[in-house]
């Protein structure tokens, strides 16, 4: 049974734009997958970083496919994807990185379980994530929730997060 899987990707080092695109390909070329929607990309500012980071904005963009693939083999080709394109894994978990790719939802999932939460514990509070997720899909309640995407995007909206349309097309 195919099942429907959002992903955010984000990258605030080297070419940006190129290594938005390497992320969404290396996604839709894992063997099952299809790729079925995906995001204007929006600059942003960066969130929770240390002072010497704080230049170094990051591009952002949602990419959703479709296929039989178990989230937690998702997981692991997310995983595989950012090393491939030389994410490097510090202690500082808001470091600056070439490649990251956030899993938000996978179909009607809703757990945590061994390092795997769904959907993303984090989704609702960035900007970030939330308005290129309701550029693809404003009308989905993800599981756990009760309002829908277009409603997390009014509330945040008007808080002083900045996010700027960088490209409609990619």
């Amino acid at each position: 049974m195919k099942v429907e899987t959002g992903f955010s990707l984000g990258s605030n080092l080297g070419d940006r734009l190129a290594l938005l695109r390497a992320m969404r390909d290396r996604l839709a070329a894992t063997p099952g997958a299809a790729l079925v929607a995906q995001s204007p990309v929006y600059e942003t500012e960066p969130v929770g970083v240390k002072p010497q980071y704080a230049r170094l904005k990051y591009l952002n963009a949602v990419v959703i496919l479709t296929g039989e693939i178990a989230a937690e083999a998702w997981l692991r080709r997310a995983a595989e994807i950012e090393a491939e394109l030389g994410r490097v894994r510090t202690e500082d978990r808001y470091a600056p990185r070439t490649a990251d790719i956030d899993l938000l939802y996978h179909g009607d999932d809703h757990f945590d379980d061994s390092g795997l939460t769904l959907p993303h514990p984090r989704w609702t509070q960035r900007l970030f994530v939330v308005r290129p997720l309701a550029d693809v899909r404003p009308d989905l309640i993800l599981p756990g929730d009760t309002r829908r995407i277009r409603d997390h995007l009014e509330r945040l909206a008007q808080g002083a997060e900045r996010i700027e349309l960088f490209a409609a097309t990619w």
